[in-house]
């Protein structure tokens, strides 16, 4: 299926490894060109020219730069001649215990996690219904769905996302105008974050990291972890022409852990 999208200009944001680069790849493969951003100018550079690699035909600029400071987004949005996709992704606050954490912790979660994607959304979302095209994709997390009580940062933050988008994905004047929001919600994919997930369990319990790993997948329907690339496509599909009819949605994509019927 040819999604349309030849052409377009997309910003995806924490592109250059894990679930960012699998969007980054996959709207890449479908012609878009796009601005990747990310913190760590090294790997940036070397996912840059692997773009490039992948689709000579596009044209790949990186920013380097933190997306949750107003420097970082205004950066990246420089960098992009117009945004007619946003790809929204920050990596999640760290685990603990919310007795331990201050108010300093719960604004830094909420930056990255909630109000960045808001304002790059505000950026926008206006020019996008002008133009009577826009594809908005927030990756957030499936304990949105199914919180886990060690992610309390997480949880908060990408639910407090979650709920603005569900407002303003209804607005005719976005919804009518070929605009969508949504979200990707992920549950467990082999990403770096992940293997440094394992890690601390297994030091905590004092299993190692392939029978951490092994208790994991065996506890997914699918048996196994997601990848990139699968979770990419997925973000590609959401943001084709033809899914101009689905917004303010949140997908679950967990290789059926999520136990409840809705």
């Amino acid at each position: 299926m040819d999604l349309g999208l030849k052409g377009r200009w997309a910003l995806v944001c924490a592109a250059s490894k894990g679930l960012g680069r699998g969007c980054a790849d996959a709207l890449v493969g479908e012609g878009v060109n796009v601005v990747i951003t990310a913190r760590g100018e090294a790997d940036l550079l070397a996912t840059a020219d692997a773009l490039r690699a992948l689709n000579p035909a596009v044209e790949v600029r990186s920013v380097a730069g933190d997306i949750a400071t107003p420097e970082g987004r205004a950066a990246a949005l420089a960098a992009c001649p117009q945004v007619d996709i946003l790809v929204n992704n920050a990596g999640g606050p760290p685990p603990g215990d919310f007795r331990d954490w201050e108010r300093e912790q719960w604004i830094a979660a909420l930056d990255a996690n909630m109000l960045a994607p808001i304002a790059l959304i505000k950026a926008t979302v206006d020019a996008m219904a002008a133009r009577r095209f826009g594809r908005i994709v927030n990756i957030t997390s499936g304990a949105v769905k199914a919180p886990i009580d060690v992610l309390g940062l997480s949880n908060g933050a990408r639910s407090g996302l979650t709920g603005f988008v569900a407002g303003l994905a209804r607005q005719p004047r976005l919804a009518g105008a070929n605009v969508t929001i949504n979200n990707l919600l992920p549950g467990a994919f082999d990403t770096d974050r992940l293997k440094k997930t394992m890690v601390a369990g297994a030091a905590k319990s004092g299993a190692s990291v392939e029978e951490i790993a092994a208790k994991r997948r065996a506890a997914i329907p699918a048996q196994r972890f997601g990848t990139a690339a699968e979770f990419g496509a997925l973000c590609a599909m959401l943001c084709s022409a033809q899914a101009g009819y689905l917004t303010g949605q949140s997908i679950l994509l967990d290789g059926g852990s999520y136990p409840g019927t809705f």
